[in-house]
């Protein structure tokens, strides 16, 4: 709550009336240019408070123009309407005037440059001129640039320069070692002309100046001019939007216009609007720096333009606000730093609109403004401005200069004394004790104020006065000098402040003591006073606490520094101490400026420091309370987001504490529902503090709108302020919105005690709701019961209430116990209440699984409505929400509520509440909701019966079957047939339709009906009538169509219908089929047709007996068709018999394996060579643990049916059996026998048996392994699983001979016999044997193949050698088939043709001959070596040269001509 005090200047009497009004930007000097018709035109300069600076007047006989601040120093610029401009000085009063022959007009701008170093001054015929001033404020010879435009300038900016590095910054960033800031600078000093970091540097210094014919120039302090862009008209206003590089310009006729500014300097227009409003001189236009255009023309509304968002609006005055209708708006000033815009009215109000942005949920941003409550001065208002660093604001009204100065309304409490201001020089003092009302009115302005029991002190700033009760007024009982910045007052002593102490003075001023703080502690800024003892803060950050209760004051501990136990204090922003002095509570400022979102407990006694972070919602170590942790985390969630505003000790309890919390930026989520939703603007939250448990949260809840702030804690009531109060006419309003929120808090709050004439309201804390007048020990047990309750003490919260025998009192702590959620403790307090019926209530709600749940049926018991609510909510128990709601009678909310999250009771809350409004008389609502709930087929018949017509005109609008036909039968009661049957109709009711025709003895239009529509009761309603009427036929096909098969075979048994009865028998159900059945045989007559009956009604064995006795054999066939494992063995013996008699084997087969005869199914396959089916085979198979054949019995029959598999070729079937029974031998033979290689190398890798391996091995080498390394590599593994060493070692013998024979690759073929060589090696240890001979064997063929490749390989160095070897190879007797001998005289004949030497190539030739006769020389010698000796004379066979040639890679290509020799598969005998 903030009121405007205004200060008069102190103008000279010579003045005359003010017209110019100019604040600095820094110190709080206000410049004031006034016109008197008999003296002329003077200038002054203002202080802060109106007071006049005498050496700053200067006169002159014209009047002034223009005034303008240097942006830094105390110099102001002065334009007169005769050219002057001079420069005055603050405090000294120099003038400095500029050369007299510069401007010879009325000066129309003064425009300094931000940096102050360059000033602008133009006239009104069209001389421009720069002048430059030094950094004392003294012109800088003579000017810089001078232009003549020969027309009025209008208006002047300066482009601003883009920003550059602070020098200042880097010095210190480079001197901490930042390498990137020491470049910087290094570079910057370097550089010529000192770049930037000279102060004084203008280099790109850019002017836009207007002119009065719509010409705006570009100019720089070069003297270059150029015609930047041309508008239509005069040219009133400029603006430059930096970040977009616009320049905007504003016509007297208040035409828009937007250029683009390109870096060349050329400008293109954007757009251009011709703005809504009143246009000419008397226009007042503002910029502000987001880009927004603020227009006054003496309209009732104010115009504004954001050029940012292209958006438009107006802001108007609120007459519930205490404007008048039909004031008008003459002058606008808009404060940045503030975000405040300010009109001044022709009533002499001052209307102030505070600028709010917020996000909304698409993260747009928005602004709205929220009109204040206006400050109301004398007189027509013409001109505003914000100014100074204090935000300070000058309005000239009617000729005379008033400045006015924000202040927070003071107020205080205590001892059951409240003082509010509601002016700045009148106090409203409540006195509870006595329900007194009182208006203090002082003759200064009041700044802060202290209430005791009987006196009341006020500061003005310079003075305190004193004033004591007397009565029923209030008298001076004493005042003193003092600028003390901080009051605190305690019984007869006043507390003032003044560096480094504190002062305890008597009401009348004198000093009693001085409680001093060194130098160290600083200065003492905030004094509180809590019970007996005083709280002191100073702008170090230090506290102290003094006890106050004896006569004079001493200190309690000594001075604390906070800044080292508080990270990043800025500063102490209010400190309180409790009742006993051994807590304080601190609310601080950080260093950024902004307030912390904690408030911090220092415990005195224990000397140390404790939080509550509001932004997260917890204490530094969680919330000391022993409760649920869903609760905790409710209570975190509730108080997260916030940050602290005010603060406040009870003033008798030491331990409650109460502190006042607003959501961060709330002032940004006005609109925001996402942030509002669920959240209150401002919440008042209590807490318990002791030294034992620490910090515990004992209460939350919302501040009414109705009120402006928490004044004080006084158990049992809140003290709140009430909004600001406004005059006018004498008489004090209400604020409008506390009207509604009056009415608002008396439903809500009833316990709340508002009065209009009082500015203090009471709010009694939910504990005490009801108790407000107990007596005081009544009021100590209810406090200790709500702290032990919070800290679940349960033996001394019920010590502390044995004695209390109210049922009121009772009842508050049943409540208390919803607070805390302590169902235990409530059921003692219902019974000591007796209330029979809550406790009950309470007892069936134990089967909600949810705590909160059962919390919420106590509070309905005990009437806290709203509780029940939030803690149906939390829990989610949206279901018990709706019904609550529905038993207050809330039903909108109700329905809210089933729709959105208990739609599986929706249609049941349509209902209830159509049968609310039904019940209140509200038949057509009640009709909507009775559909919704879809029971308006019954209950709106029900409901309007007494209105038949309108029950008709709604059944024909409905047009709904059920309906229709419901109202066909009230018509059908009321005897109108005709109508009925119309009805009927709609509702496509077929049987009622028929039973009125049938009524009305139209049969055959009934059977019309029933043949077309095939309507089942239909048909059997027509069927009845013609029975009736002995019309059989007819009859039996109408039952037969509404499928009344019994009562159709009935009448055809009932009149030898023997056709019909068939075909409706089987139709029908089983029973009929068996009596139409023993009805053929007992006639003897279609027994065919008997045996089927029973066949299909499921009595397959009399069929059977029926089929053999009348020998059916047809039927015989069908029914057996039917039997399974379940029909009568010996029953399924007879059938196969008779199948086998009459040769139908294979159906005698299956009937033997139904009936587990497997031997007979089996043998009677082998008898009759049927071919054994994978299905007949497995039918046979009998599972494991079958009570009907042994294990042994099992695997015998399972080995007779793969033997007779076998026999048939059906070998997978085989292997399938064998493996079943155990021979997985024989299913490995089978197998083989089948040559599926993929399912015996699958067989023999599951089996896991010698045999199975070594079998599988022998059978895949009879396959062409050689082409195949995956069969080579199974055979390898299979012999090595198997254990076949020596049958292994022949492989790989094999292996090698094929690598000789076929490819002549001896390396290999060494690889392979080393490997069988080693396979033998492992034989002989387990067999010996003949493994000794054949190993001495394979060792020396092994040594001739190493011989051999040791030759080839030895060429290369010793051919001769390699010769002489070779030639030794072939000395050995028994060489071939270790190495081929043609091999060897291959080796040797080409080296002979190599070296030339043919005679001894055709020697050895002819020798390869002489010992092979039949031999083939070219498989052995190359083509090229043939070719040789035949060139050399030697003649060759054809075959010889041309049959076949061996490649360079030492591989063998065969023609098509040579005999190859065929390969002998041997086909073992697997049957062995």
């Amino acid at each position: 709550m903030a009121v405007y005090f205004d200060h008069r200047v102190e103008a000279p009497d010579s003045s005359g009336s003010a017209t110019l009004l100019a604040w600095h930007s820094s110190p709080p000097l206000l410049a004031v240019g006034s016109v008197n018709p008999a003296a002329g035109g003077s200038v002054d300069i203002y202080l802060q408070q109106g007071e006049h600076v005498g050496s700053c007047h200067v006169e002159r006989s014209v009047s002034p123009s223009r005034l303008r601040w240097h942006p830094t120093r105390a110099l102001l610029a002065v334009g007169w309407e005769t050219g002057e401009t001079l420069l005055l000085t603050h405090p000294h009063g120099e003038h400095t005037l500029l050369p007299p022959d510069t401007h010879s007009a009325c000066i129309t701008l003064l425009e300094w440059s931000s940096s102050g170093a360059r000033l602008v001054t133009g006239d009104q015929a069209g001389v421009l001129v720069m002048w430059k001033v030094d950094a004392r404020g003294k012109l800088h010879g003579t000017h810089v640039m001078k232009q003549h435009y020969h027309n009025s300038l209008t208006h002047c900016i300066f482009r601003p320069m883009p920003p550059t590095e602070d020098v200042t910054l880097l010095a210190r960033a480079a001197v901490s070692g930042d390498e990137d800031a020491l470049d910087k600078f290094n570079w910057k000093k370097s550089s010529k002309g000192g770049g930037a970091l000279s102060p004084g540097s203008q280099d790109g210094l850019s002017i836009y100046a207007s002119t009065a014919d719509g010409c705006v120039y570009s100019l720089d302090d070069q003297g270059r001019s150029v015609c930047l862009l041309t508008v239509e008209g005069r040219v009133q206003n400029l603006f430059y939007s930096e970040h977009r590089a616009i320049l905007a310009v504003v016509t007297d006729s208040l035409l828009l216009s937007q250029f683009s500014l390109g870096p060349e300097g050329g400008a293109q227009e954007l757009s251009k609007v011709k703005l809504s409003g009143r246009g000419g001189p008397s226009a007042d236009i503002v910029w502000t720096e987001g880009g927004l255009l603020v227009t006054a023309s003496g309209e009732q509304h104010i115009r504004l333009w954001d050029l940012e968002r292209d958006d438009n609006y107006v802001l108007s005055l609120d007459e519930n606000l205490g404007f008048e209708k039909g004031e008008l708006l003459n002058c606008v000033s808009y404060c940045t730093s503030k975000d405040v815009l300010a009109a001044g009215t022709n009533r002499g109000r001052v209307a102030l609109w505070h600028m709010m942005t917020f996000t909304n949920q698409k993260g747009d941003s928005q602004i709205n403004w929220k009109l204040q409550t206006p400050t109301e001065l004398e007189g027509n208002i013409t001109q505003l401005q914000w100014g100074s660093s204090l935000h300070l604001l000058a309005v000239c009204c009617s000729g005379s200069v008033l400045i006015l100065s924000e202040h927070v309304m003071c107020s205080h409490y205590s001892q059951q004394v409240a003082a509010v201001q509601v002016t700045s020089t009148h106090l409203s003092l409540s006195y509870f004790s006595t329900d007194t009302q009182l208006t203090l009115r002082t003759d200064t302005h009041i700044k802060a104020v202290q209430v005791g029991k009987d006196t009341v002190s006020v500061w003005d700033g310079r003075g305190v006065t004193v004033y004591e009760m007397s009565g029923q007024a209030l008298r001076h009982t004493g005042s003193f000098q003092c600028d003390s910045a901080a009051l605190a007052v305690h019984e007869e002593n006043i507390y003032t402040v003044e560096p480094n102490r504190v002062q305890v003075r008597t009401p009348q001023g004198t000093v009693k003591q001085l409680l001093v703080f060194s130098e160290a502690e600083g200065n003492p800024v905030l004094l509180s006073v809590g019970g007996s003892y005083l709280a002191v803060a100073t702008d170090a950050a230090h506290v102290r606490v003094f006890d106050l209760t004896r006569r004079e004051a001493k200190p309690l501990c000594n001075a604390k520094n906070m800044a080292e136990l508080i990270p990043d204090l800025g500063a102490l922003r209010s400190v309180k101490c409790n009742a006993s002095g051994n807590h304080l509570s601190m609310l601080v400022t950080q260093i950024n400026g902004r307030p912390d979102h904690k408030v911090y407990f220092y415990d005195v006694e224990m000397d140390t420091l404790s939080h509550f972070d509001f932004f997260t919602g917890r204490p530094l170590s969680g919330l000391s309370q022993p409760d649920d942790t869903q609760r905790t985390r409710g209570n975190e969630a509730e108080l997260a987001g916030r940050y602290p505003i005010s603060q406040f000790w009870d003033e008798a309890e030491p331990r409650l504490f109460v502190c006042e919390t607003a959501l961060v930026n709330s002032e940004f989520h006005l609109a925001s529902q996402s942030q509002t939703m669920d959240k209150v603007d401002v919440l008042v939250v209590t807490f318990f503090i002791t030294q034992e448990h620490g910090l515990l949260l004992q209460d939350t809840q919302p501040k009414p709108h109705a009120l402006q702030s928490l004044l004080a804690l006084d158990t049992p009531y809140y003290y709140y302020t009430c909004k600001l109060l406004f005059r006018r006419g004498g008489v004090f309003l209400p604020h409008p919105e506390e009207c509604d929120a009056k009415k608002e808090m008396e439903h809500s709050a009833p316990h709340a005690v508002p009065a209009s004439h009082h500015m203090v309201v009471r709010q009694a804390l939910r504990d005490f709701v009801g108790l407000e007048s107990c007596e005081k020990q009544t009021r100590d047990a209810m406090l200790n019961f709500s702290f032990y309750l919070t800290i679940g003490d349960m033996d001394e919260a019920f010590r502390a209430i044995k004695l209390i025998k109210s049922e009121a009192v009772w009842e508050k702590m049943a409540q208390m116990c919803v607070k805390s959620r302590r169902l235990d403790v409530a059921r003692v307090c219902l019974g000591n209440m007796g209330n029979a019926r809550a406790a009950r209530a309470l007892r069936e709600a134990e089967r909600e699984p949810e705590l909160e749940a059962r919390v919420a049926m106590l509070a309905i018991q005990l009437g806290m409505l709203e509780e029940a609510e939030q803690l149906y909510r939390s829990c989610g128990r949206f279901d018990l929400l709706n019904k609550l709601y529905q038993a207050e009678g809330k039903w909108q909310l109700a329905v809210e509520t089933a729709e959105t999250h208990d739609r599986i009771h929706l249609r049941t809350t349509y209902y209830n509440y159509a049968q609310h409004l039904e019940a209140t008389e509200d038949k057509t609502l009640a009709l909507a909701y009775y559909e919704r709930s879809d029971t308006h087929r019954f209950e709106v018949p029900r409901m309007l019966m007494e209105d038949s017509v309108s029950l008709e005109i709604y059944i024909n609008k409905m047009k709904d079957k059920s309906l229709y036909k419901w109202w066909g039968h009230y018509l059908e009661s009321q005897s109108d047939m005709e109508s009925a049957l119309r009805y009927y109709d709609y509702a496509q009711d077929y049987l009622s339709q028929v039973r009125v025709h049938c009524y009305l003895g139209n049969i055959q239009k009934a059977s019309e009906i029933a043949n077309s529509t095939g309507n089942r009761a239909a048909s059997y309603h027509v069927a009845r009538q013609y029975e009736s009427q002995e019309m059989i036929s007819q009859s039996v096909h109408f039952y037969t169509r509404a499928q009344a098969y019994n009562n159709a075979i009935r009448l055809c048994k009932e009149n030898n219908m023997d056709e019909q009865l068939m075909n409706l028998a089987l139709l029908s159900n089983p029973e009929d089929m068996m009596d139409t059945a023993c009805y053929y045989e007992e006639k003897g007559v279609h027994m065919d047709r008997a045996v089927m009956l029973y066949h299909k009604a499921g009595h397959v064995s009399k069929a059977l007996e029926l089929a053999f006795a009348t020998e059916q054999f047809g039927a015989l066939q069908l029914i057996a068709e039917d039997l399974n494992e379940t029909s009568d063995p010996t029953l399924l013996a007879r059938c196969s018999d008779f199948f086998i008699k009459h040769s139908q084997y294979q159906k005698a087969v299956e009937l033997l394996v139904v009936a587990k005869k497997y031997p007979e199914a089996l043998q009677l396959c082998l008898e009759q060579n049927l071919t054994i089916t994978e299905d007949i085979a497995e039918s046979m198979t009998v599972s494991r643990g079958s009570a009907h054949l042994s294990e042994e019995e099992r695997k015998e029959l399972l080995e007779r049916i793969a033997d007779c598999c076998m026999r048939q070729g059906n070998y997978h079937l085989a292997t399938k059996k064998y493996t079943q029974a155990g021979k997985k031998t024989k299913a490995m033979r089978a197998l083989l026998k089948s040559g599926d290689t993929e399912k015996i190398v699958f067989f023999a890798g599951v089996s896991r048996q010698k045999e199975i391996y070594i079998m599988a091995a022998n059978y895949l080498q009879s396959l062409d392994w050689r082409k195949d390394p995956e069969i080579m590599k199974n055979i390898i593994g299979f012999y090595t699983k198997g254990r076949a060493l020596d049958l292994l070692a022949g492989f790989y013998e094999a292996c090698a001979q094929v690598e000789i024979d076929d490819y002549q690759n001896y390396e290999k073929a060494l690889g392979a016999l080393t490997e069988a060589c080693k396979c033998l090696s492992k034989a002989k240890s387990r067999t010996g044997g003949d493994a000794e001979e054949r190993l001495t064997e394979l060792t020396h063929r092994i040594t001739l193949v190493r011989r051999f490749i040791q030759a080839r390989s030895l060429y290369e160095e010793d051919p001769s050698g390699a010769v002489q070897e070779c030639e030794s190879l072939l000395e050995e007797a028994d060489l071939d088939p270790a190495v081929r001998v043609g091999d060897v005289f291959g080796f040797l004949i080409e080296h002979h043709c190599q070296q030339g030497n043919h005679q001894k190539a055709w020697a050895s030739l002819e020798e390869l001959r002489r010992l092979y006769p039949t031999v083939n020389v070219s498989v052995y010698v190359s083509q090229r070596s043939l070719e040789s000796l035949q060139n050399a004379g030697v003649r060759l066979s054809h075959s010889e040269t041309t049959h076949t040639h061996r490649d360079t890679d030492g591989t063998h290509t065969h023609s098509n001509e040579e005999n190859e020799e065929d390969e002998v598969e041997e086909d073992e005998n697997l049957d062995n």
